[in-house]
């Protein structure tokens, strides 16, 4: 497979950058980037365009990674980025070794892959991952003792609707896991990349390119708040068999109006403690428990008492009429 690449030559370039984009972007659009990424022009920076369409751009692999034919492409995209590596580093006589494989989205879960995938060509210096995951899929092996000493960046958001956010502390956590440097940090932030994270990103590809390898400790998980989330194996205990009656939140990290009404549900379980349990369904991770309660449209407001669902609130609205459609007195 031959890509279509524009490449940016640094003023002072020594080594190779290969950055690549994330779904429905192409070959132009982390380029934006390298003002703030490699201020100094100390990179010969690669950046490739994916090869499956995906208007308005393109994409390494279809949307989602989960058929055998998605699999099947993204195997074949990290082959062609592999080859690409090597082709670049030959041409402009640079060593691979102290190359850094970086992307976002769809292209940084290909970098995090091309960096630990079991194989017999080089290392390289270091990867950068924007946003994204350890993609885990049959054919695709990893040697976690030949990567042990290549230093990981990975940036996450902490409101990422497409990519969760836990998907970003699972790699940061299983690179940790098995002894590799690794430095891990969240923003406050959607599917996108921050300029702080870009900054910090200049700071470790500097500290990279002085031959450190920085680590830090991977940080726990926030407190999950108020609203605790419920599983389809907790449902029966937190909500069914209930001593109270317990609202629960339905919803999903992609649903614009879940986000508007989830400060609400943290409210009423603010106001209502002791009265009410109030718990939250992510309906992409537990879709059996949408199935079972027909949950076809969301936000959906439940509230269940004696172990059944006794009346609902579909929509964003706020707290006086979520509460009254409910059934609940409403606190002023």
């Amino acid at each position: 497979m031959t890509l279509v690449t524009n490449v940016v030559h640094g003023s002072d370039a020594d080594r190779v950058l290969l950055l690549v984009h994330g779904f429905g972007a192409d070959e132009r659009d982390l380029g934006e980037l390298l003002p703030y990424l490699d201020p100094d022009g100390r990179f010969l920076t690669v950046l490739p365009r994916g090869p499956v369409a995906a208007p308005p751009g393109f994409a390494w692999y279809d949307f989602g990674a989960d058929s055998d034919t998605s699999v099947e492409q993204f195997i074949a995209s990290l082959d062609a980025l592999d080859e690409l590596l090597d082709d670049t580093c030959r041409e402009h006589d640079m060593a691979r070794e102290q190359a850094v494989v970086a992307g976002f989205s769809q292209g940084a879960s290909l970098a995090a892959a091309l960096a630990l995938r079991a194989s017999d060509r080089t290392r390289p210096a270091g990867a950068l991952v924007m946003s994204g995951f350890l993609a885990e899929y049959p054919g695709l092996d990893f040697d976690w003792d030949a990567a042990r000493n290549m230093p990981f960046l990975v940036q996450h958001g902490s409101e990422d609707p497409l990519i969760p956010v836990k998907r970003g502390r699972e790699l940061a956590r299983a690179l940790e896991a098995h002894d590799i440097p690794v430095v891990y940090t969240e923003y406050p932030m959607a599917h996108q990349v921050a300029l702080e994270g870009v900054q910090e990103a200049n700071k470790w590809l500097d500290a990279v390119r002085s031959g450190e390898r920085p680590a830090a400790p991977v940080p726990e998980d926030p407190p999950e708040g108020l609203v605790r989330s419920v599983t389809t194996a907790s449902f029966d205990a937190e909500v069914l068999k209930s001593d109270i009656p317990v609202i629960v939140d339905f919803w999903a990290p992609w649903c614009g109006p879940c986000r508007q009404v989830g400060p609400i549900v943290e409210q009423i379980a603010a106001m209502r403690d002791g009265s009410y349990k109030v718990v939250k369904v992510n309906i992409d991770e537990e879709p059996a428990l949408a199935q079972t309660y027909d949950v076809q449209s969301i936000p959906l407001i439940g509230l269940f008492r004696d172990g059944r669902l006794e009346r609902q609130s579909l929509g964003a609205k706020p707290r006086p009429q979520l509460e009254s459609e409910l059934g609940m007195l409403v606190i002023p």
